[in-house]
């Protein structure tokens, strides 16, 4: 009786089910959307060093620094996408979603701070800037 409910386990489908396929790919499309990211900053990062090289000495180095972050930000744009879509790929849990938030949470931090490295000032303040310039002319 032991071996005919042994032998019934062995008709199991082994042929892998939608849902697996779908995440399987749903991950590959997260690793090549990760890839591009890595890309754009590596690009970036080489596309910027013809600052380096200009004959103007007084503005290279900003120059290059506010082109070096600008592709960082667009990378960890593309990076953060790429970490949504293949937290989709996996089984939604706590501990993915958890993870996905903590990952979000870094890189929005970093892009912020790299928005006030390049601008001067934090993302959100962005409408306030131009009011401030107008407000003393007002007052005269």
């Amino acid at each position: 009786m032991v071996t005919g409910s042994h032998s019934m386990n062995h008709s199991v489908d082994p042929s892998p089910s939608f849902d697996t396929t779908a995440g399987q790919w749903i991950h590959l499309v997260g690793v090549g959307i990760e890839i591009f990211g890595v890309f754009i900053i590596v690009a970036g990062i080489i596309w910027s060093s013809r600052f380096i090289y200009r004959h103007e000495t007084t503005s290279r180095y900003d120059r290059y620094k506010i082109s070096i972050g600008r592709s960082l930000l667009l990378g960890l744009e593309v990076l953060v996408a790429a970490d949504i879509v293949k937290t989709i790929a996996i089984e939604l849990t706590f501990a993915s979603l958890g993870l996905l938030a903590g990952l979000v949470l870094v890189r929005t931090f970093l892009s912020w701070t790299l928005v006030l490295e390049i601008e001067g000032r934090w993302p959100w303040q962005r409408e306030l800037a131009p009011a401030a310039h107008t407000s003393p002319a007002q007052e005269h």
